[in-house]
């Protein structure tokens, strides 16, 4: 096969979608998609078009649910359950990822992926093609030839095995084409094509290599042996025969493309690398490697500035735009590079010495009544402080306002923003400073006019933003909350943390003794010392020398990932040492060995980066380090707390965390009384929900009960699904859809809300927090089920996940200036989740923990009482 000139890839777009989705956990991106199934299917892609070098590709999808079969047999695939939600929202982005790929896909009416696989594949036998088929069903193995091959997916989504016609005589001991007799005979219950009752695949092929068809089988009933066997096969005769034509897939579906259609000349990085960007794929992005193509930006007008030396200071008027740059990505100490400037008496370019030399210039940017307008204050606040000088009068910052307008558009740079409002003024970042490694300082010139053109880019964008701010009544959210957090989150920032190095120096210490000891019991155990960490090693170490049950198998070996571990635990004690062997190894490289390095070498602190503009729904996020990540359900994962400290050896640190301020919210915002109910008399709502949900008293309650209901309660604010309950659950999909209606049933108030938001959203386009904070959703009232049903699910979750970022955000703003008011030496540290954490001298903790409480229980008022639970102790571990 190799020698031939033209190589025809085709691949099976349902099943591998399918294998992908079932094979990785479920992965949302920051907008809150469900992209397991895009992920897994992209990584399949990308080794095929690797591996395999094609010349022409084609991915097939099947086109819906009836197909030309049905009328043959009419319940054929009747058993299959409905595709879960999760997964079907993901196949317009599959779609998405082959048209950036420049790879052609085809579906045809009443005919399945596997006809159009079949048909294609049957044109290209004769002379010079080679053709590989990408499948996870190995009903397509009947298409196997000399010329084509046929390569199943296994468990997982990359490790595969491919099929020529030597291996399917292998594997079953008959032609490829006689596969199409066996599952005539043994039927197939995932495509509910009935067979031959009784007849399993081993008499099936006994039966095949004996007669060669089911033709034939059926013609010589009288010799075969048994009269069982005998009898079933004389009294479904008709069903057998069926069975054989829904299994046999065409060779001449009437498709409307031929071979040459699917030529493939490769893609280009800069049509894939938006989607990847827009799904969160960062490995991906990293893996192709490069750098987006800069697309050549339009003409500009000219545009007057001048460039100063010395700062007079009739060219600081109030109001002014205000661009302090900055490259580093970490700017927390890092170098400014210019500054711009622009209002009614002209634009300006300073450069940083000239700037940071004029008393005139700082005292300007000290001053409280001038007013500034900036793009991404935060990072301009903290830059200007690494230099000693304060920056105050922000009075606006079009990155947030934006953001405010719409979470859904980028806020990468003034850019950006200015396109948004149809401004072409200025250039992207990217284009004037490159990306990632290859990002460097323009020229002098260069730079003075980037810089005099975002400058003037904000300062004629605030008026519009202002304006539409107003019209969306978001000016006090702006105004009042983000704006003025901006300012204590910079605070935070480099504040920063303390974290104590040789803590982590020592438990990294310590979890290499661990990994000595279980490397130690496990070569015990395998009789044999070997590389615990080589896949092939372990794996024939597992299935030859131990003999445990092979789970997957490919060609270079067996997998031994974590799925297939999970399904050995019990079956040797080796299996468990192993698996906790991999959770030490990655929690010390990822987390103990990644926080040492974002340690900073002259606070011997951590200052993450908070960012307020990324997700959709108004929740905080944070970089170098994400806080949010630190694995704290495994023991050693929570004892990483331990290394963050206060920075003075004699405070505390304090953390202040909501108790189920979701649920407090779906309460007030679903106006639901049982809800409403549980929480005003204190109840433990997991414990009512089951008292409600099971009908019995809470003295019946059990864990068991409660576990399901805490499971419910948590799933509504985030979009349940009976497929995603019944995996948090481990219980079917039809009892997990049950215990849904019966939930909502017993909580009429929270299934009125869920109606009640999609037909918000379908009628005004979006939906609000309580703090009118918006999320648009234009793909409500799309024809496409699958856009649908995710927008329908969002605007039954964004309200109640939005009202609880901005309670925890509006918290933060009242408790810094209660700080400051009540003239506390404590400080705010971080934000994580639904918990603040603070640093506190000894004297201060009681009435810390007094004003603590009444902030965050009292900054907005719900028809529940907000809770909060505080705690506190030497380090970050022992406040929790």
């Amino acid at each position: 096969m190799g020698d031939k000139t033209k190589k025809l890839v085709l691949i099976d777009g349902n099943s591998i979608a399918y294998r992908a989705f079932f094979a990785l956990p479920l992965l949302n991106n920051d907008k809150g998609v469900y992209t397991n199934a895009v992920y897994g299917f992209t990584q399949m892609l990308l080794k095929i078009l690797e591996d395999e070098k094609p010349t022409h590709i084609l991915v097939a999808f099947d086109a819906g649910k009836t197909t030309f079969r049905h009328k043959t047999f009419g319940e054929y695939k009747g058993g299959r359950q409905k595709t879960p939600p999760e997964l079907s929202e993901q196949f317009p982005f599959i779609r998405q990822l082959l048209d950036a790929f420049q790879i052609k896909r085809y579906e045809l009416e009443n005919y399945e992926a596997d006809d159009i696989i079949g048909t294609l594949a049957s044109q290209a036998v004769e002379g010079e093609w080679d053709v590989k088929v990408f499948t996870g069903d190995k009903d397509l193995l009947q298409l196997v030839t000399p010329d084509i091959q046929v390569v199943l997916t296994r468990k997982g989504i990359t490790e595969v095995e491919a099929y020529t016609v030597e291996q399917v005589n292998e594997r079953y001991g008959i032609t490829p084409l006689q596969i199409i007799d066996m599952k005539g005979l043994m039927g197939d219950p995932s495509d509910n094509i009935p067979g031959v009752p009784g007849v399993g695949e081993k008499t099936a092929i006994k039966l095949i290599k004996q007669y060669g068809s089911v033709e034939k089988v059926l013609d010589s009933i009288d010799e075969i042996s048994g009269a069982k066997l005998k009898e079933r096969l004389t009294e479904n005769k008709e069903q057998a025969l069926m069975s054989k034509e829904l299994a046999t897939i065409t060779t001449e579906a009437p498709i409307e493309l031929g071979i040459h259609d699917t030529t493939y000349e490769g893609y280009s990085t800069s049509s894939v690398f938006p989607l990847f960007k827009e799904l969160g794929f960062q490995s991906l992005l990293d893996r192709l490697g490069g750098d987006e193509e800069i697309l050549p930006e339009t003409e500009k007008e000219e545009l007057r500035f001048q460039t100063v030396t010395s700062i007079e200071s009739d060219m600081l008027l109030n109001p002014s735009a205000l661009v302090v740059e900055t490259l580093a990505e970490d700017y927390h100490g890092a170098p400014i590079h210019g500054i711009g400037l622009s209002n009614e008496s002209g634009t300006y370019f300073i450069s940083a010495d000239d700037a940071e030399k004029s008393d005139v210039f700082k005292k300007w940017l000290e001053n409280e009544e001038e007013k500034k307008y900036l793009f991404d204050a935060k990072r301009a606040h903290v830059a200007l402080h690494g230099k000693g000088i304060a920056l105050n009068g922000i009075d606006f910052d079009i990155q947030l306002a934006s953001y405010l307008l719409n979470p859904a558009e980028s806020t990468d740079d003034v850019a950006s923003v200015a396109k948004q409002f149809g401004q072409q003024n200025v250039d992207a970042d990217e284009s004037i400073y490159g990306k990632g490694a290859k990002k460097k300082i323009a020229e002098k010139d260069i730079l003075a006019e980037h810089l005099s053109r975002k400058a003037n880019a904000i300062y004629h964008l605030k008026a519009m933003l202002s304006e539409k701010l107003e019209e969306n009544e978001q000016s006090h959210l702006f105004y009042q909350l983000e704006l003025p957090l901006s300012i204590v989150l910079s605070k935070m920032e480099e504040t920063g943390v303390r974290v104590k190095a040789e803590t982590l120096k020592k438990m990294g210490a310590e979890l290499e003794g661990q990994l000595s000891v279980l490397e130690k019991d496990i070569h015990e155990l395998a009789g044999v010392t070997f590389n615990i960490n080589s896949p092939k090693q372990l794996g024939e170490i597992l299935f030859e020398k131990l003999n445990l049950p092979a789970v997957k198998k490919t060609k270079t070996g067996y997998s031994t990932s974590v799925d297939v571990l999970e399904k050995l635990e019990g079956k040797h004690e080796i299996i468990s040492k192993i698996l906790t062997y991999r959770q030490l190894g990655k929690l010390r490289s990822t987390y103990i060995e990644g926080l040492l390095k974002v340690v900073h070498e002259d606070t011997g602190k951590i200052h993450t980066r908070f960012n307020q503009v990324l997700a959709q729904t108004g929740r905080l996020s944070s970089i170098d380090p994400n806080l949010q990540n630190i694995p704290i359900r495994l023991e050693a994962g929570r004892k990483i707390r331990h290394a963050f400290v206060a920075s003075n050896p004699d405070w505390k640190i304090l953390a202040a965390d909501y108790s189920q301020i979701e649920l407090r919210v779906l309460a007030h915002i679903s106006q639901d009384e049982n809800l409403i109910e549980a929480f005003q008399k204190e109840m433990d709502v997991h414990t009512k929900t089951a008292m409600d949900v099971f009908h019995v008293n809470e003295d019946e309650v059990t864990s068991e009960m409660r576990r399901h209901a805490k499971a419910v309660n948590f799933g509504i604010v985030y979009g349940i699904s009976d497929y995603g309950l019944s995996q948090s659950l481990g219980i079917t999909r039809k009892e997990a859809g049950e215990f849904i209606k019966t939930y909502l049933d017993s909580f009429p108030g929270v299934q009125n809300y869920m109606s009640d938001s999609v037909a918000e959203a379908k009628q005004k386009g979006y939906v609000s927090t309580l703090l009118h904070r918006r999320r648009y959703l234009p793909e409500i009232n799309s024809r496409n089920f699958n856009l649908r049903s995710f927008a329908e699910r969002t605007a039954m979750n964004t309200p109640i996940q939005g009202t609880a970022a901005d309670i925890i955000k509006k918290a933060m703003v009242d408790m810094d200036k209660r700080l400051a008011d009540e003239g506390f030496e404590a400080k705010m540290l971080l934000s994580v989740h639904d918990e603040l954490i603070f640093e506190v001298p000894e004297h201060e903790i009681e009435k810390l923990e007094r004003i603590v409480c009444d902030v965050m229980e009292n900054t907005v008022k719900l028809d529940v009482p907000l809770k909060v639970d505080v705690s506190w102790g030497n380090s970050w571990f022992e406040a929790k």
